[in-house]
């Protein structure tokens, strides 16, 4: 028998990334099956399109070159729509204009993680972005999603408007690679245990048990 306990996990995603939002869902789901795990979540940085200028560039543009045309682009919104819906996630696909540069979010995500408001703070880049279509590069943009949750407009204005941690998410960035993450949503549990891809919920939770039943083992 598993004895659930404390478990680590680390939550590698980019805000941009339809996937990272459906596969935050998921892991939401699958801790809930397991109500006896007490765990303690890092949210890790992953830049997904780190070429982006920071100005962000058009997404239908980009998606007709990744996916070979806009009808196949669309064939691929429509299979990611049909899954959030499963999830209670409305994707607007059809309003969001930019693909932008995810620095700037993840930085907006780290400054509410030492306010300990990093979990509130990814729903609502996720929402703003793939719900609201907000630009989540542009830094009034962010600052306004900082206030909607409580945070100080004038300190994270400032905060976005600085260098700060720009060369932390790019090390974390490196971490993560080098961890042989190469692609997100990307999940590792307990350290050792790596998962990629938003897995379904029953999946993420058998994981969640082979980690714990390793850390077992060596206790």
């Amino acid at each position: 028998m598993i004895v659930m306990a404390h478990m680590l996990i680390d939550y590698i995603f980019d805000p941009a990334c339809p996937w990272c939002f459906i596969g935050k869902r998921r892991l939401d789901m699958a801790l809930a099956m397991r109500p006896g795990l007490t765990p303690k979540i890092s949210r890790r940085p992953f830049l997904l399109n780190q070429d982006i200028p920071p100005e962000g560039i058009d997404r239908t543009a980009h998606l007709i070159r990744t996916f070979g045309g806009e009808a196949r682009a669309r064939r691929v919104h429509d299979a990611v729509f049909e899954i959030g819906q499963s999830l209670g996630i409305d994707f607007n696909f059809a309003e969001i204009r930019r693909l932008p540069n995810s620095m700037n979010a993840h930085r907006l995500i780290r400054f509410a993680e030492r306010r300990g408001k990093a979990e509130e703070m990814i729903e609502a880049v996720f929402t703003g972005y793939f719900t609201d279509a907000v630009d989540i590069g542009d830094i009034g943009v962010l600052t306004g999603i900082g206030e909607n949750i409580g945070l100080s407009g004038s300190a994270l204005g400032s905060y976005l408007k600085s260098d700060e941690d720009v060369d932390f998410i790019h090390e974390e960035n490196i971490r993560v690679h080098r961890l042989g993450v190469n692609g997100v949503p990307s999940f590792i549990f307990n350290e050792n245990a790596v998962i990629s891809g938003a897995q379904e919920p029953r999946v993420l939770a058998r994981v969640m048990d082979a980690a714990a039943a390793a850390a077992n083992s060596i206790d």
